[in-house]
């Protein structure tokens, strides 16, 4: 049984639509918490759950909610009379008018309290008593979509994610017992059927703040920053749907909105104009100097030692049925958040592979839902090593390690900041996950996304058999070509970190 404090309404993270008015989490009595912990008063005033809880106790029924079984009738149903609809809850939108809303009216936060509830910082814990990131994606997704459906209210499109635009861990937050976290957030830009939500993680080495607002949380408190880009359908024509235009009341709102207005411009640019970019004179000068390289390397014996392994060789791959309890609780296809989470682990394993240690998250670059993942398809994930930076300190050359013949200069910006994971030497490592997906009764497969993340491993890693710098060789023009475009992936990520403001540590 769940135990909710105050109002009765209760909502699974994957099932953002139906309460979109202020509502408290459910708080489940049998979570093995001490009773000094089951009275913690922020975390029960907290307007979204986290998905963890979510997962142990989803048993709410609430109208765009229903089990597999009456899905599928629903879906038969629905068939029997000629429709195709993405949706089995809403059939029928409630309204299509669209009117203003401030950013106060989308704002939802989640309460983590890990310091004060040792059973829950377990649930969200890695194999290194760090936090466990992909876990938590699901949650930033979860509540990105809360935001999405309580600016729409109170229409009632099918929302999805369409892109996640960037998360960046900006500072440490290695022992999570000693924290609790807030997720909070709200739209930030709106388009004619689109929104930018940007979610923000608070880390406090106290008790949560007794008022939780977006004004009221301390910036100085910030370890993440999160942007996604979610776009609402209409269910039954499957067209866009018009959503409430945001109207900033304040400068800096309005300051978020114009970024985020230049941000899907571009985007937006992009997409039409979508070709691969010829490499630079420089990237030229850079593919043929590796190529060099490379071809010493390989006739040397070089690829046997654990600092170097050629691209070809740092693939993993993994293959997945969509099992319906990992859906979107109104629609037939997957919860963004759970994909998230598992090209995120099996990026993870291939930098802890390649690496011999276990890297820290750093960021995850801007990423498009390419196609959406039905319930009964199979899902595809390959990963591989696309690029890897040496970072270093004062006291080390800046190509003594490298295993080309030539220097290259870092990307990297935070060498200054102590906040940061980049602030010490270690090996910041891309990863690339290409994500296809199977229909049972089709013997092609589609793209349904790639997904970039980065990692760091320190150099002084204790991890058995670590070999401290760590460099992937690419080895043909076309692994060359994307070790240049991980560079350059690598450039915006420090473009973007240099907008972020400066706070002290934690």
């Amino acid at each position: 049984m769940l135990k909710t404090i105050g109002r009765t309404c209760r909502v699974s993270s994957r099932n953002p639509a139906i309460c979109l008015n202020r509502f408290n989490s459910s708080i489940p009595t049998n979570f093995h918490r001490e009773d000094k912990a089951a009275s913690f008063e922020p975390a029960d005033a907290a307007d979204a759950t986290a998905t963890i809880l979510a997962d142990q106790n989803d048993m709410q029924k609430f109208p765009n909610k229903a089990t597999w079984i009456a899905a599928l009738r629903e879906r038969e149903k629905q068939m029997a009379e000629g429709k195709t609809i993405d949706s089995y809850s809403y059939v029928t939108p409630v309204t299509t008018e669209v009117g203003e809303k401030t950013r106060n009216e989308s704002f939802s936060y989640l309460a983590l309290p890990f310091k004060d509830d040792q059973w829950l910082c377990d649930q969200y814990m890695n194999a290194f008593g760090r936090l466990r990131a992909g876990q938590l994606f699901q949650d930033l997704d979860a509540l990105a979509g809360r935001i999405a459906y309580r600016h729409c209210a109170p229409a009632e499109p099918v929302n999805v994610t369409a892109s996640v635009d960037r998360i960046y861990m900006v500072k440490k937050v290695d022992e999570i017992t000693n924290y609790n976290f807030v997720l909070a957030g709200a739209v930030t830009w709106t388009g004619k059927s689109s929104m930018e939500i940007t979610v923000k993680g608070f880390a406090f080495d106290e008790k949560l703040p007794s008022t939780i607002t977006e004004d009221a949380l301390p910036a100085e408190n910030i370890f993440l920053t999160a942007n996604f880009t979610f776009v609402a359908r209409n269910p039954l024509t499957h067209r866009s749907f018009a959503v409430n235009r945001l109207l900033p009341t304040l400068e800096q709102q309005w300051l978020d909105y114009r970024r985020a207005e230049s941000h899907n411009a571009k985007k937006k640019f992009a997409a039409k104009n979508h070709k691969v970019i010829e490499p630079t004179d420089e990237e030229s000068r850079l593919i043929h100097e590796m190529w060099k390289s490379s071809k010493a390397i390989e006739k040397s014996g070089g690829n046997k030692l654990k600092s170097l392994l050629f691209m070809k060789d740092s693939k993993v791959s993994s293959t997945l049925f969509m099992q319906p309890q990992y859906r979107n609780r109104h629609s037939y296809m997957i919860f963004g958040g759970y994909l998230l989470r598992q090209s995120f682990e099996l990026a993870y394993c291939a930098a802890a592979a390649f690496a011999s240690a276990g890297p820290r998250f750093v960021s995850l670059d801007s990423t498009t839902f390419k196609a959406p993942v039905p319930v009964g398809s199979v899902l595809s994930m390959d990963a591989s090593v696309a690029y890897t930076e040496h970072i270093h300190d004062e006291n080390i050359e800046n190509d003594a390690d490298s295993p080309f013949n030539f220097r290259l200069p870092p990307t990297n910006k935070l060498l200054s900041n102590p906040d940061a994971f980049l602030s010490e030497p270690g090996t910041l490592i891309q990863v690339r996950v290409d994500t296809y997906i199977k229909s049972l009764n089709s013997i092609n497969s589609k793209e349904s996304g790639s997904f970039i993340y980065s990692f760091f491993v320190p150099a002084n890693s204790t991890a058995e058999n670590s070999p401290g710098f760590a460099s992937v060789i690419p080895q043909t023009y076309s692994e060359m070509m994307e070790y240049v475009e991980g560079r350059r992936r690598a450039q915006d990520t420090a473009n973007f970190v240099d907008t972020l403001p400066k706070h002290s540590s934690i």
